[in-house]
């Protein structure tokens, strides 16, 4: 399910961000890969677990008449002794650029692979978050920039639900 989940979010994303009106299929955006550290609360029953792992986001600016919203595709994947977690989201950001600063807010909306114990599950997950990217102005580094996030994950199954807290950092190029 979750492959499949993964398919069509990449497949939405590529056809949203095509455009007529240029040649490249990919005519704005960035790619943001990093390090994240995450924090999660069972709610019932209360257990807190911290995690490690990596945060990665491919962004499109589809619209060229507005280009401080874009469509971002989000995975993540952490782990711990015993429980690995792997999210995908999918949903617009609003962004602004301010000289060489670029901050931003984003919901999203998508799923989440937990495996603890040898136990398998597909939770719903919410994303609501936001950070700052700092563009680098050396010679051959003008297409890069550093990211600084924070995001708060929900998830629900059935009765249950989860509150994550993810702070990542890492390096974006931008086309």
């Amino acid at each position: 399910m979750f492959k499949t989940a993964a398919v069509v979010l990449a497949f939405l994303t590529v056809a949203l961000s095509a455009t007529s009106s240029k040649a490249q299929l990919l005519p704005s955006g960035n790619v943001y890969v990093g390090v994240a550290y995450g924090d999660s609360v069972d709610v019932i029953p209360y257990n807190r677990y911290t995690f490690r792992g990596w945060n990665a986001s491919f962004e499109d600016f589809p619209f060229t008449r507005h280009t401080h919203i874009g469509v971002v595709l989000d995975g993540s994947g952490f782990y711990r002794r015993g429980i690995q977690q792997y999210n995908l989201f999918l949903g617009p950001r609003l962004s602004f650029n301010y000289g060489k600063w670029r901050p931003f807010v984003h919901i999203m909306g998508g799923a989440q692979r937990m495996t603890s114990d040898g136990v398998t599950h597909y939770p719903i997950a919410e994303d609501a978050g936001g950070g700052v990217d700092r563009k680098f102005q050396f010679l051959f580094l003008h297409h890069f920039a550093w990211r600084l996030q924070f995001d708060y994950m929900h998830t629900h199954m059935l009765s249950a639900t989860q509150n994550d807290f993810r702070g990542s950092t890492g390096l974006v190029w931008r086309f």
